[in-house]
């Protein structure tokens, strides 16, 4: 049996352990180590004996909008409802800071769509939000406007949207 659980600074090795295969096989992008450790509390894990067995993340992009982030499960435990179970922590998350609609960048696609989310073709902002958001350092924030400079980073992905 596993748990849900937010992720502490402690969890960040098992985190990078867990993404460095998918990041490999060019799945889930690289991030700094410094990158997950400014971000920790956007995560949450699941872990199983005390250990961690996957991770996924939350990050609010702007009022009504947020991103599920590096959803992943460690090889040997998949098609176990972990991966469901960390997706229903984050948007019970996202529903709980207000937020109305869920993001996310994924080869997944199947995944995600047994959990309510449709693929879209369009960013689902109005003209002012998106003059706003343009202005963001954050590269998932870039990815979302589908920004030219990160375009490189989201072939083959499917972007998708749920509505809470």
């Amino acid at each position: 049996m596993f748990s849900i659980r937010s992720a502490k600074t402690t969890d960040v090795r098992a985190i990078t352990e867990i993404a460095q295969p998918l990041i490999e096989k060019r799945i889930l992008l690289g991030k700094e180590l410094v990158e997950i450790y400014e971000s920790i509390q956007e995560f949450v894990v699941a872990e199983q004996d005390g250990k961690v067995i996957g991770f996924g993340a939350l990050h609010v992009m702007w009022e009504d909008l947020a991103e599920v982030r590096t959803l992943a499960v460690a090889e040997g435990v998949k098609r176990k409802g972990i991966g469901a179970a960390m997706l229903a922590e984050l948007i019970s998350r996202a529903e709980r800071l207000g937020v109305r609609r869920v993001f996310c960048l994924t080869f997944e696609e199947e995944f995600f769509k047994a959990h309510g989310f449709s693929v879209i073709s369009d960013i689902p902002i109005d003209a002012e939000t998106y003059a706003e958001m343009v202005r963001s350092h954050d590269e998932g924030v870039a990815e979302f406007l589908d920004l030219a400079r990160v375009k490189q980073n989201t072939l083959g992905n499917s972007r998708m949207l749920k509505l809470l």
